[in-house]
């Protein structure tokens, strides 16, 4: 029996199903021929509408969904929160609700609110895409993670993927433990003490403190931005030090495999968590994220809106 896509909303990779996960990489596979093609459109989503609604900032992001969008030739309409009436005291429910009565179909939204997106999609009925919340989740990221990974490697399942950089802090890290782990990756996250909570060992996450060992069997590094913003907390002494201990640059990087890919979700710290000689290097694959992450978008905002009732 063919598989079928069932769900409105994509919230996070947590609550999806191995198949569903191979689903949308399969389908996004399909969509990335699109982009090769001399005419980069498809009429997949000629007649809907969708909204694009990020109360926290976004470049690449926002980019990366209204390209999808406008590749699949649907309706778009652009918001933020400095020109919503949130500015004026309107809840968030209401402000989405508003927004569904004009009769839209998607809703892609990032806040900076933990389980924001999951509140409202409750209370639509049309579709709801996380593009991100808090620390929470940020499923399409670690979708195109998977998908760059899998277009390497061939497969998920037994490969090593260690993360590497601010755990605690990171949307990005959560989604792809959890998306790796279904599909049958080993996962491992390192960094120092304070970025890398212990928590994760309880769901089969190794949990490492030093670089070199955290790197010496993995077939995939896929490095965090440390977040200039959080250095007030003092989770380590300076840029300089951590650069130090667990940047990958030249010298740390013969600690690597000599087929082991280089990711990053961007924005990178150069020589900070990745040196330009790594990130430039013919180990990175950080440039192919941004390109498959149209195709992941794309697929996803085409299977989600198949199945929005209106």
């Amino acid at each position: 029996m063919e598989f079928q896509w069932t769900r409105k909303d994509l919230l996070s990779l947590y609550d999806l199903e191995p198949r569903e996960i191979e689903f949308i990489l399969d389908t996004a596979a399909e969509f990335k021929k699109v982009s090769q093609r001399n005419v980069k459109k498809v009429p997949a989503l000629r007649g809907k509408t969708v909204v694009n609604f990020f109360v926290e900032p976004s470049t690449r992001t926002r980019v990366s969904f209204e390209l999808a969008e406008q590749r699949l030739s649907a309706d778009i309409v652009n918001m933020s929160a400095g020109t919503s009436s949130l500015k004026k005291g309107e809840t968030l429910l209401d402000t989405v609700k508003n927004i569904e009565a004009l009769q839209v179909d998607l809703v892609v939204m990032r806040h900076s609110a933990p389980g924001a997106q999951d509140f409202i999609a409750r209370h639509l009925t049309c579709g709801v895409v996380n593009a991100g919340d808090g620390a929470h989740a940020h499923p399409t990221q670690a979708l195109l993670d998977i998908f760059t990974i899998r277009e390497r490697k061939g497969s998920i399942k037994g490969l090593n993927v260690t993360i590497l950089g601010d755990i605690l802090h990171s949307r990005v890290a959560r989604s792809n433990i959890w998306g790796l782990l279904k599909l049958g990756a080993n996962v491992t996250v390192a960094g120092p003490a304070t970025l890398t909570p212990r928590e994760f060992e309880s769901i089969g996450v190794r949990v490492c403190h030093d670089l070199r060992e955290a790197v010496a069997d993995a077939d995939v590094v896929n490095l965090l931005r440390i977040q200039h913003e959080r250095q007030t907390a003092g989770f380590f002494p300076s840029i300089g030090e951590y650069a130090k201990f667990f940047g990958i640059n030249s010298d740390t990087e013969k600690y690597l495999k000599p087929d082991c890919i280089i990711m990053h979700p961007g924005p990178i710290n150069r020589d900070v968590e990745l040196s330009s000689e790594v990130a430039d290097g013919p180990r990175s694959v950080i440039l192919e994220q941004v390109t498959n992450g149209l195709a992941v978008r794309m697929a996803v905002l085409f299977l989600v809106a198949g199945c929005v009732k209106r």
